[in-house]
């Protein structure tokens, strides 16, 4: 798919296709067809394959050619079929316009167009609107910061809350699945604050050469500070998930325990009864209590006293 937007009126509009792409300032390429990313490489710009966009090495995310700068993050987002996923989402930034090429759906890039005119950096050019997207990118990572965070309050207070619903097994099982998925999501997010840090980093070292680079610097020394307190909360989150995820696995052990406990004194509560059954089913010649016409009570009586007495000197002891 493509999307083509112009500025009018100090936002962004949609143009309809379709389009002369010389008069775009921003082309999204979101999974294009062979013909799209065609009519893209004849404004000089060719467009990379999602092979291209995958590589590790940073010489082949970050670098300039034909007076391009080409950076390429990962983001997270959803997959076609809308599951989370993490891909990566290549800037193409041109003197002329700008070009963003992903093969899956951050969000960010469905709700900057409407919002391009609240952002600061404003969207009148190529430069400006790289900065204005990376701002939404960095908001919509802080909002996924902030879920991450209240999903482990919600976990946690669940855990230490402690009573008869803190040790159900379906209780704990859920609280760690969820923990698990905000553990993914956090990965993810971390990751992309990274790749995010060193293409503005690369954009701040191009500013030189930019027209109108010294009143960028601002905003790019300012987008650099936001990823880096959002680095060091995220670090803070990854110690919460830690220790929430240990908390939850110590609970799981004590339900466990708990469960154990509880089979081995009733096993322990038969064994006396057990053992004078045991010697009543002997077969030996002489046996007193077999002619006795009392002895069945009494045997009765006597494994009844047994589990009593051993079920009392527990609760004593408070293993009960």
């Amino acid at each position: 798919m493509l999307f083509a937007y112009r500025p009018e009126a100090g936002g962004l509009i949609q143009m309809p296709l379709p389009v002369d792409l010389t008069a775009a300032l921003w082309i999204d390429l979101y999974r294009p067809l062979s013909n799209q990313a065609a009519d893209v490489a004849r404004l000089g710009l060719p467009v990379p394959t999602l092979a291209d966009m995958e590589e590790i090495e940073i010489s082949n995310r970050l670098y300039r050619e034909g007076g391009a700068d080409h950076m390429t993050v990962v983001l997270p987002g959803l997959s076609e079929s809308k599951a989370p996923i993490s891909g990566p989402v290549c800037f193409i930034l041109s003197p002329e316009r700008l070009i963003t090429v992903r093969h899956h759906a951050p969000r960010p890039f469905e709700t900057y167009p409407a919002r391009a005119d609240k952002v600061g950096p404003g969207c009148d050019r190529p430069e400006r609107l790289f900065l204005g997207l990376i701002e939404e990118i960095i908001g919509r990572m802080a909002d996924i910061l902030e879920g991450i965070g209240r999903g482990l309050d919600d976990v946690a207070s669940g855990i230490y809350s402690g009573g008869a619903n803190g040790l159900q097994a379906d209780a704990l099982q859920a609280a760690l699945e969820k923990v698990g998925r905000e553990g993914d999501l956090l990965g993810r997010v971390r990751l992309g604050l990274l790749t995010v840090e060193r293409a503005v980093s690369f954009f701040g070292q191009t500013l030189a050469d930019r027209a109108g680079g010294d009143v960028l610097r601002p905003l790019v020394k300012g987008l650099m500070r936001d990823l880096q307190a959002l680095e060091v909360h995220a670090d803070f989150l990854g110690s919460r998930l830690a220790l929430t995820s240990d908390a939850t696995l110590g609970m799981i052990n004590l339900s466990q325990n708990v469960t154990v406990r509880i089979v081995s004194v009733v096993a322990a509560l038969f064994m006396p009864p057990t053992l004078i059954a045991s010697l009543y089913g002997m077969n030996f010649a002489y046996m007193p209590e077999l002619g006795w016409r009392f002895g069945y009570p009494l045997a009765l009586i006597l494994m009844l006293a047994s589990a009593s007495g051993t079920y009392l000197f527990f609760k004593w002891k408070r293993w009960l």
